[in-house]
């Protein structure tokens, strides 16, 4: 095998580079220039790839989708019964705030610094319509007799969650809303 056909692809360079650059600095902060050198490729690649910054954000931000989604799911395979599934989401949520580098929501992120149209609104809405499922599956599975209601009333505790681990490093926040999430469990009889 050549080295050649060993080096990632321009687009794979592009994304690792948007990845690292706009989650730890901003997608609104970051310009174009420093992602190309960072990525070592040239800017028609960038534009021949992605067509413009949005796309390549869109892209970005489908990326941190598919890799929280496939965390979350695997994650969840360690627990075994529904409650405490439901429950894992906020055990996963305070493993992943004590990961070095750790900057929240990359899209609460990206939707604060940036109009709230285009690609980061389209994709944030994305994320957040999973994890609205998410939580109704979970809790349907755990019996709770209103699984939308009580879905709506986890996403507000899974964003206080991640907001509060955003800006008190670690799990204190996420174990807080998980307490919280069992206290609300209870007292629908699961």
């Amino acid at each position: 095998m050549s080295v050649a056909s060993r080096r990632p692809s321009a687009r794979d360079r592009l994304l690792a580079a948007a990845d690292e650059l706009f989650y730890a600095e901003g997608v609104h902060t970051v310009g174009i220039d420093r992602v190309i050198e960072r990525a070592g490729v040239a800017k028609a690649s960038l534009y021949s790839t992605f067509g413009s910054k949005d796309e390549l954000v869109r892209a970005y931000l489908r990326g941190r989708h598919e890799s929280r989604r496939t965390r979350i799911m695997t994650g969840l395979e360690r627990f075994t019964t529904p409650q405490d599934r439901l429950l894992g989401v906020f055990d996963l949520l305070a493993e992943t705030a004590t990961k070095p580098g750790f900057r929240g929501c990359a899209f609460y992120n990206a939707g604060a610094e940036n109009d709230p149209s285009g690609a980061v609104r389209e994709e944030a809405a994305h994320n957040r319509a999973w994890t609205r499922s998410l939580f109704v599956d979970l809790a349907r599975a755990a019996g709770v007799p209103d699984p939308e209601s009580f879905a709506d009333q986890m996403i507000v505790l899974y964003d206080g969650a991640m907001v509060g681990a955003r800006l008190d490093p670690g799990p204190r926040a996420p174990l807080a809303a998980r307490g919280i999430a069992a206290a609300m469990l209870a007292a629908a009889g699961m």
